[in-house]
C-alpha cells in the first residue's frame, strides 16, 4: 500500500473517519490526565512557584505553534511536487490551529514572564520570532481568503509556507542561536541534567501527547470539512454551467 493513496480525496475520507473517534478519546484521556496531574498533585518549584505550573500549557502550545508549520512546509511541498489537493487543503485546515497554539505560547508565556523577569514581554531572540510566525500564520490565512482560484491560492501560500518555516526554525533554535536573551532552554531535553525534575517532567510529557493528539484530531476534522467544501463548490459551479 503507498502513502500517496490517502492523497486520493475519497481514501482520505473513509481513512479519516474512522481512526478519527480513537484520535479524539485519546486526546481527551491524555489531556484531561496532563493538566489534572500537572496542575492538581505537582508541588510549587522553590524560586517559581506556582507559577511553574504554567509550562503544562505554554510547552505544548509552544512546540505545536513550530511543528504545525512544520506539517504545512511538508503538505505545501507536497502539493508542488505532487499536486495533491489533500495536502494542500490538510496545511489550509492546520493554519488556524496553528495560529490559535501560537497565541496560547505568546500569552502564557506574558503570564510567566511578568513575575519571572518583571515584564509581560521582552525583545527576545526566540519571543521576537514566535512573534513573526504569529505575523506569518496571520498572512497565510488572509492570502486563502484573499484569491479565489484554488490553484493560484495554493501556490502562493505554498511558498509563503517555505518562508515562514525560517521563522519556524528560529522560534526553535533561537536560544540556540544567540547566547543572550530571557528565554531559558528546552524544558525537555535528552541531557538528564537539563529538563525539568521528574515530578514535573511526566505530566508534562502527557500534556504534550495530548496536544498533539487534539491537533491530530482538529486537524482531521478541519480537512475532512474542506474536502466537502471543495466538493460543494465544485457541483455548484457545475450546476450554474449547465
Amino acid at each position: 500500500m503507498s502513502l500517496w493513496e490517502y492523497a486520493n480525496p475519497r481514501k482520505f475520507m473513509q481513512t479519516s473517519g474512522a481512526v478519527l473517534p480513537w484520535f479524539a478519546v485519546l486526546s481527551i484521556i491524555f489531556l484531561s490526565t496532563g493538566m489534572i496531574w500537572g496542575f492538581s498533585f505537582t508541588p510549587e518549584a522553590e524560586n517559581f512557584g506556582s507559577s511553574v505550573k504554567i509550562m503544562y500549557v505554554h510547552v505544548p502550545a509552544a512546540l505545536m505553534a513550530i511543528n504545525i508549520w512544520v506539517m504545512m512546509l511538508v503538505t505545501s511541498l507536497v502539493w508542488l511536487v505532487r499536486r495533491h489537493h489533500v495536502s494542500v487543503l490538510a496545511a489550509r485546515a492546520a493554519a488556524p490551529i496553528g495560529l490559535v497554539m501560537t497565541l496560547i505560547a505568546l500569552f502564557t508565556g506574558a503570564i510567566w514572564g511578568q513575575p519571572m523577569w518583571g515584564t509581560y514581554w521582552a525583545w527576545d531572540p526566540r519571543l521576537t520570532a514566535f512573534l513573526i510566525l504569529l505575523m506569518f500564520y496571520l498572512g497565510y490565512i488572509a492570502l486563502w481568503q484573499a484569491i479565489d482560484d484554488p490553484e493560484t491560492v495554493a501556490d502562493l501560500t505554498s511558498v509563503l509556507c517555505m518562508v515562514g518555516s525560517v521563522f519556524a526554525l528560529l522560534s526553535r533554535y533561537a536560544v540556540n542561536f544567540w547566547n543572550q536573551g530571557l528565554h531559558q532552554g528546552a524544558s525537555l531535553s535528552l541531557d538528564k541534567e537539563e529538563h525539568v525534575a521528574d515530578v514535573y517532567y511526566w505530566p508534562l510529557l502527557i500534556s504534550m501527547a495530548g496536544f498533539v493528539l487534539l491537533f491530530i484530531t482538529l486537524v482531521l476534522i478541519r480537512t475532512r470539512t474542506e474536502i466537502r467544501a471543495r466538493r460543494l463548490a465544485a457541483l455548484m459551479a457545475r450546476e450554474r454551467n449547465q
